[in-house]
């Protein structure tokens, strides 16, 4: 029996080189591949792939929102999350959004293509280091308020550029900016940005 699968990378180096490798592979075929992370779920619908290899981030839709979309609409199709982005907060985001396996690009094409097949067979799949650090990370100490704020500073804009692009007061903004420097041990808004992505909060 033969596993289909989608690939949804950003990068077309990168979606090529996994694409050829897999497809190496007796059992396993790759059959579609996507640029962006709002082009997974109509890929998906239109070519039913069993496993939808999925990178974090994407223009469009970060993986982690594609894969809650195929729990949502394909919860028959199951996701493997491939990312050059190892942190913490992505693995737990991951499988909260449905993902049944997270793994790094640098894991070699052998142990990739067993992720696969043990993810398409209804198993977990986590890259071991990953899930240590996960273990001493914890949870993020932020609001979803707060992590939406700190996602829009990301670019650098001001109060009201934010407080315009969120609907909020200027004061509520600021709130939150500090409650987030706060809690991220930061000195500024840009560190907290920092801090947070780094550790995959955002």
């Amino acid at each position: 029996m033969t596993i289909r699968l989608l690939i949804a990378d950003d990068q077309a180096l990168v979606r090529g080189a996994l694409a050829a490798l897999l497809n190496l592979e007796s059992d396993l075929e790759v059959v579609v591949e996507v640029g962006a992370g709002d082009e997974v779920l109509p890929a998906a619908l239109e070519h039913r792939p069993d496993v939808c290899l999925l990178d974090v981030e994407m223009p469009g839709l970060d993986g982690i929102a594609a894969a809650a979309l195929l729990r949502e609409r394909l919860p028959s199709t199951h996701v493997l999350m491939v990312t050059t982005f190892g942190r913490p907060g992505y693995l737990r985001r991951a499988l909260q959004a449905g993902a049944a396996g997270f793994v790094v690009k640098d894991t070699p094409a052998a142990k990739l293509a067993d992720a696969v097949r043990r993810v398409h067979q209804g198993l977990r799949v986590v890259d071991p280091a990953l899930a240590t650090d996960s273990l001493f990370s914890g949870e993020s100490p932020l609001t979803p308020r707060e992590t939406e704020v700190l996602r829009a500073a990301r670019d650098g804009s001001s109060v009201a550029a934010i407080a315009r692009r969120l609907v909020l007061s200027e004061g509520t903004v600021r709130n939150h900016l500090s409650a987030a420097i706060g809690k991220t041990d930061a000195a500024n808004r840009a560190e907290a940005v920092l801090t947070a992505e780094n550790n995959g909060w955002l």
